[in-house]
């Protein structure tokens, strides 16, 4: 006898084919996280680099394919990359610090001004003009957060102040002495091991501790989340404010930090030491951002778009003199990162990476991974 089915069996939908996902320990699994790492969409600055390096060495081959150019790139741009990882935190909560400019400005004028006139040793004078960049950040904070002034005008407004201090305290002259060119102090900057100087160590360094904030702490998540929506952070008991505040603060002292390098670099106190790196510092942060962490401001794609922007500046004045290229590379870059990361313009199909069956069961990476303590009631989060 042959059987026959139920009619629940006959009438039950075929179950559809659903496609196997590869585990992620198997070889298939390795590979599809190898594409995604190495693809054009997470890694695209680093094949822009790649390229910008080949056109110049083309461009200028006796002068620009030479290991005197790699350490140039690397030290020359160890102090803007500081400046740029001065304002990944705030982004990261968006917040705009238009201020460390002129913060590096203060403390490269007030290290030289202590050591000169003052006659303070090195780490009186080091530690005193830190203390003026903890204050800009905790001004800044207490203007941004506690007084509720928008970011980009505030921090603007608290540079005016500080380049008035400044203009104060050299009449706008650079300050130079026998004292900034001595051991210690010289040593901060210009001591090297290989041809390759302390300020590229203090640069990775930084961007270690970034990561792992960013990347390895709740605090991180908390600030990915208050930066992708304040409100709904708050609701879910973020300390919006106090994170906000935090962040001006080690804004204000990393690029405070960066001054005090630049002036043992340049052995000299500039009052315009920082003007040259505000838009570099932000054009890196906007195109780190759209880099390993797509839609995120993160410190090692931070540091390649520093890296980037060093070899295409480094190139162009090896290969030509104009004056208004550097500027015109600049600018282009940051316009084209912030087109990026807003979405207005796609990737060609070619460069994006393809989905595979089991991208959608992930969270997308663009969703702070945020679990935190309910807020309660009738309380600030």
């Amino acid at each position: 006898m042959t059987s026959t089915p139920t009619r629940a069996a006959r009438h039950r939908p075929a179950e559809p084919d659903v496609p196997a996902v590869s585990p992620l320990g198997t070889p298939a699994g390795l590979g599809r996280r190898a594409a995604a790492a190495l693809s054009f969409r997470n890694i695209g600055a680093v094949y822009v680099w790649l390229l910008i390096a080949v056109l110049f060495s083309l461009w200028a081959p006796e002068t620009f394919p030479t290991a005197t150019t790699v350490k140039q790139v690397l030290n020359g741009n160890a102090v803007a990359g500081l400046v740029a990882l001065s304002v990944v935190l705030p982004l990261a909560a968006r917040v705009f610090d238009l201020s460390v400019a002129f913060t590096m400005s203060l403390t490269s004028v007030l290290t030289a001004r202590f050591l000169v006139s003052a006659g303070l040793g090195p780490g009186t004078a080091i530690t005193l003009a830190m203390t003026a960049a903890l204050l800009v950040g905790v001004i800044n904070g207490i203007v941004v957060v506690v007084l509720r002034v928008d970011s980009f005008i505030a921090t603007l407004a608290t540079g005016a102040l500080i380049q008035s201090l400044i203009t104060m305290v050299t009449n706008d002259s650079s300050i130079t002495g026998l004292q900034l060119l001595a051991k210690p102090f010289a040593n901060i900057a210009q001591l090297d091991a290989g041809g390759i100087t302390l300020p590229v160590l203090y640069l990775l360094v930084a961007a270690t501790a970034i990561w792992f904030l960013l990347e390895h702490t709740a605090t991180g998540r908390r600030l990915y989340a208050a930066g992708f929506n304040q409100n709904a952070a708050r609701l879910q008991g973020v300390r919006t404010d106090r994170l906000r505040f935090m962040t001006l603060v080690t804004s204000a002292l990393l690029s405070g930090f960066a001054g005090v390098v630049f002036a043992s670099s340049v052995g000299s106190g500039s009052p315009t030491a920082g003007t040259p790196y505000l838009l570099s510092a932000y054009a890196a942060a906007f195109v780190g951002a759209t880099q390993l962490r797509a839609g995120r401001f993160n410190a090692w794609g931070t540091v390649i778009a520093v890296l980037l922007l060093g070899t295409g500046i480094t190139g162009l004045g090896l290969a030509t003199s104009a004056q208004w290229a550097t500027s015109l590379f600049t600018g282009s870059v940051l316009i084209i990162a912030l087109v990026l990361t807003g979405g207005r313009i796609a990737l060609p199909t070619v460069l994006r990476r393809r989905k595979t069956p089991g991208d959608d069961l992930t969270v997308p990476d663009t969703v702070p991974d945020y679990v935190g303590p309910a807020p309660t009631p009738g309380k600030e989060a």
